[in-house]
């Protein structure tokens, strides 16, 4: 309920319990009984399922089909009073067991079942089968459209017979649809339940389910979900939708509305030599270019700051065009710096960059204007948090031959990395919050969490947005 609230519906005083008209179900049963229409059966279930036949043979009555409408009413009504066991009786329509439609060989419509109910406690010892409530609470909730999707197609003429055979005055009528199936993602309610269960994710809510919790956890917006439901419509047939549509609606939806702020998740130190040592200065950043309404922010900039770690490379390859020996690169709204040495730890690893800075080319200075190849993200050493960051891939891989959903579990589809740092303006902001790390991503702060003491950011999507390419190349 708080899940569809969250994504911008609401039912009104449309909250329905089939559990409130257990009654009426009953009455419905009945009636059905009186009309010669069902009997109580008392084949057990290995007895049944020999009975129904197959796919290309008919099924066999049963033995107890022709029992009298007044010994069905007896035992329905003993079933109903808990004088039997569980499994002792059934409720049956009796339809057609020679019907090619295996749904119409004389379904099982009523069960004894001695547990209490989560809204009706003990009050009920028998227990309606889905096939008949569904229709028949479409019917008294008054259903015009009653939508499911493509594998209920064959339980149709179930649902139309229950209706008409109970005298329904404005029969609801059901319409079947394709179910929303998506890349390297499953919608199977009885997997996603096997992976909470088995502890393969955290719950319900992972941030790598396709459940809305997950989706919500994560940092995808509605407003973005409900924009990926329009762009694909509704269809008759089952297909698969492509993973990168529904990242490219939330990047387009967080374009204007993320704060772009600076994040390190992979930390290198720098430290600029000709930086006057104990010295500090303020510079200004807008917080989003392409919404100047967002305003602004102030960075501390120092003598030691931190850059990205993939953002250096000793022996760089051709078009690196960040910082290596030698080279330049320009931290953005900052300074121009040079790499002028390397500072290795005892295990041969770099630890620290050595670097100087030109002070001509900061924003306002003669030499702003100067041209580079490279622009890095930073953060200044003074005033940098630390803080956790989890980075998601997809929860299944790339092999959709493969049917076993367990073996296609994505070893990658979380990354926990627990050394970033970010600027002060991201580890003060609330939970839930969303922004775009500068060249990272769009990330969230977590909702469980995530506090201003211990940052905690999930990864909603990267910046490459491989829709928008495809599109562009059609």
């Amino acid at each position: 309920m708080e899940d569809i609230r969250w994504l911008g519906f609401d039912w009104e005083d449309r909250l329905y319990y089939a559990s409130d008209y257990f009654g009426q179900l009953y009455e419905f049963a009945e009636l059905l009984i009186r009309k010669g229409k069902a009997f109580v059966c008392d084949l057990t279930a290995e007895q049944m399922r020999a009975y129904r036949g197959t796919l290309t043979q008919p099924g066999k009555n049963s033995p107890y089909r022709d029992r009298t409408v007044e010994e069905n009413l007896r035992l329905f009504r003993g079933m109903r009073d808990g004088k039997y066991d569980e499994g002792q009786h059934v409720l049956r329509a009796k339809i057609d067991m020679a019907s090619p439609n295996m749904n119409m060989r004389d379904p099982v419509i009523y069960r004894v079942m001695k547990a209490s109910h989560h809204r009706t406690g003990d009050e009920w010892c028998v227990y309606p089968m889905y096939d008949f409530a569904h229709p028949l609470s479409d019917a008294v909730e008054g259903i015009t459209h009653s939508l499911c999707t493509l594998e209920f197609e064959d339980h149709r003429p179930l649902y139309d017979w229950f209706v008409n055979e109970c005298e329904i005055e404005f029969p609801p009528h059901q319409y079947e649809f394709a179910r929303l199936n998506l890349t390297r993602t499953v919608m199977s309610k009885r997997f996603l339940k096997r992976l909470v269960d088995g502890g393969a994710v955290s719950g319900w809510d992972d941030p790598r389910m396709p459940t809305l919790c997950g989706l919500r956890r994560r940092g995808y917006t509605p407003q973005s979900i409900r924009s990926f439901c329009e762009k694909i419509g509704v269809a008759k047939s089952n297909s698969t939708v492509d993973a990168a549509l529904l990242e490219h609606c939330v990047r387009e939806d967080l374009k204007l509305k993320a704060r772009r702020l600076m994040a390190v998740l992979r930390p290198l130190k720098v430290v600029l030599t000709n930086y006057p040592e104990g010295a500090s200065e303020t510079l200004v950043s807008a917080n989003n270019a392409e919404n100047p309404g967002m305003g602004a922010r102030e960075l501390t900039f120092s003598r030691e700051l931190y850059i990205e770690r993939e953002d250096f490379m000793e022996d760089p390859p051709p078009r690196f065009h960040r910082l290596a020996p030698g080279r330049e690169a320009r931290l953005k709204d900052a300074y121009i710096i040079r790499c002028e040495d390397v500072v290795r730890d005892a295990q041969g690893g770099i630890e620290t960059l050595l670097c100087t800075y030109d002070p001509e080319t900061k924003s306002g200075m003669p030499g702003a204007n100067r041209k580079v190849k490279g622009t890095l993200h930073w953060v200044g050493a003074k005033d940098a948090a630390r803080a956790r960051v989890r980075l998601y891939d997809y929860l299944l891989d790339d092999n959709e031959d493969n049917e076993d959903l367990m073996s296609r579990l994505n070893p990658h589809s979380v990354e926990e990395l627990t050394d970033c740092l970010v600027e002060p303006a991201l580890a003060q902001c609330p939970a839930g919050e969303r922004f775009q790390f500068l060249r990272l991503g769009y990330f969230c702060a977590d909702s469980v969490e995530h506090t201003k003491e211990a940052p905690v950011y999930n990864r909603i999507v990267g910046l490459k947005d491989t829709w928008a390419k495809l599109k562009g190349r059609a």
